[in-house]
């Protein structure tokens, strides 16, 4: 299966018309002035439109979903029932939601039914979590373990496990559909097998991504499989070399499912059963990630009972089971600025977009207390870039942290520790005062508690010799 070219021009328009002269676009490729790659560079100017013309201009961003307009339109398949036909004629095995992972049922854009597992769950890690936002992950185990479950059995979190690669893709082109759909089914075919080790059988573990990132380039990729016997045909000899088929088959995910889908049907547990922290006087905002509710837009959760189903109901539905406050702002639908080419080739563009699109609206229209999120890069981008603003005397700054970590520290989660504010950039401190929990107090302890580990004394969230395949 061919992908169409993608088009990275604003608009989908080439910037300079053919045949203009010197530095026109030339058929089929980039023209970079040599100044910048895919779709950056000198040969872009500046549009010159006044303040009411960009408006007008970009106004349909703002209509574009609230009103789900998406649903008024055309309707596509769905692709599960490609999938149990594909099964049916003995092409793939589908690893199934069943009755063994509790699943609870939610609604799509569409109103299609969507299983959410809650137990028995393979945690499919993000790049930038472990490495630039550690209290991300360790927030959502937390949480796990505070429900009693038990690691090795109703979930396991392994090091057997690759990136999903599309940073690679989004960020710089180079990657490709069969690159894509090979590390797509290499892991998600660990995520099957994987119980065995540890005495279960197929499909006991079933996939929890934590990278939003992941989760739309997964759902994605699964869609090409699907629609394309040419690119199942190329992947499937290449997992046959990595001994990565089951009865000579490909292993497809009946569900693709996200961390924050999962904490969206546990929000009334953690609410009842967990929450220890009054947060009614917080006043929250949501920022959505692109790349859960934009890409495959019919699989994204929405729910009549938050938000009236207009908009998405994930991270909204959180905090509002927790009791704070939700605020709109009318940047809600804008990406973040992430955008990972332009955090590689033009992180100015980033930098100034975040603060004035959602960093700066959020303070100046809802006065918030806290922006949360649910991907990876979104967190990063809001968090680690604020400083930017100082520097320009933009005096405006916002707590960023993921809707599973304002919930951990709602339900007592330690600030440092468990919910590891002390690697945000932004100014976490006032917030988590605020939420009653002293700040002093608990960098006291957490410095106490590192020179435990210094002498050996380490507390463990979760057993290390599960992480290697080993039985604890």
């Amino acid at each position: 299966m061919s992908s169409k070219k993608k088009d990275h021009t604003p608009g989908g328009h080439n910037a300079t018309a053919e045949g203009a002269g010197p530095g026109a676009m030339k058929p089929g490729f980039h023209n970079t002035d040599g100044q910048g790659v895919a779709g950056h560079g000198s040969f872009f100017q500046q549009t010159q439109l006044s303040r009411d013309e960009a408006v007008k201009a970009t106004d349909w961003v703002r209509k574009h979903v609230d009103r789900r307009t998406v649903d008024l339109g055309d309707r596509m398949d769905d692709v599960r029932e490609h999938m149990y036909e594909l099964e049916k004629e003995g092409h793939i095995i589908i690893h199934r939601v069943e009755d063994q992972h509790e699943p609870k049922r939610v609604k799509t854009l569409f109103g299609w039914d969507k299983k959410i597992p809650t137990r028995q769950l393979w945690h499919h890690k993000s790049c930038g979590q472990c490495g630039n936002i550690p209290g991300y992950p360790t927030s959502l185990l937390w949480f796990m373990n505070e429900f009693g479950f038990v690691p090795g059995k109703d979930y396991l979190d392994e090091t057997d496990q690759t990136s999903c690669t599309a940073w690679n893709y989004h960020g710089s082109g180079i990657g490709n559909v069969e690159s894509l759909a090979a590390v797509f089914l290499r892991n998600f075919h660990q995520s099957y097998v994987s119980g065995k080790q540890h005495g279960h059988g197929l499909g006991h573990f079933y996939p929890l991504v934590h990278c939003g990132t992941s989760f739309g380039n997964y759902k994605e990729i699964r869609k090409y499989l699907i629609e394309s016997p040419q690119l199942r045909e190329k992947v499937t000899k290449i997992l046959d070399k990595l001994g990565r088929l089951v009865d000579g088959k490909l292993v497809i995910p009946e569900e693709i499912i996200h961390y924050s889908e999962w904490v969206h049907v546990m929000r009334h547990r953690i609410a009842s059963e967990l929450q220890k922290i009054d947060v009614s006087h917080i006043r929250t905002t949501a920022h959505v990630a692109c790349h859960y509710y934009k890409m495959i837009h019919e699989d994204a959760v929405y729910d009549a009972d938050v938000l009236g189903g207009n908009r998405t109901a994930i991270i909204t539905s959180m905090a509002q089971a927790l009791g704070a406050q939700v605020i709109d702002y009318s940047t809600w639908y804008d990406c973040c600025g992430f955008g990972f080419r332009h955090i590689i080739s033009e992180r100015e563009f980033t930098r100034s977009f975040t603060m004035n699109r959602k960093i700066r609206v959020a303070r100046e229209e809802a006065n918030a207390d806290v922006m949360l999120a649910n991907d990876t890069g979104c967190v990063t981008t809001m968090d680690k870039n604020q400083w930017i603003g100082k520097a320009h005397d933009q005096n405006f700054q916002i707590p960023i942290m993921a809707e599973v970590q304002f919930a951990a520290l709602a339900c007592g989660a330690d600030p440092l520790k468990i919910v590891q504010l002390q690697w945000h950039a932004s100014p976490c401190e006032e917030l988590v005062e605020k939420m009653g929990i002293s700040w002093s107090e608990a960098k006291k302890n957490f410095q106490a508690y590192l020179k435990e580990v210094e002498q050996g004394n380490i507390e463990y969230l979760y057993k290390p010799e599960l992480a290697y395949g080993g039985n604890a």
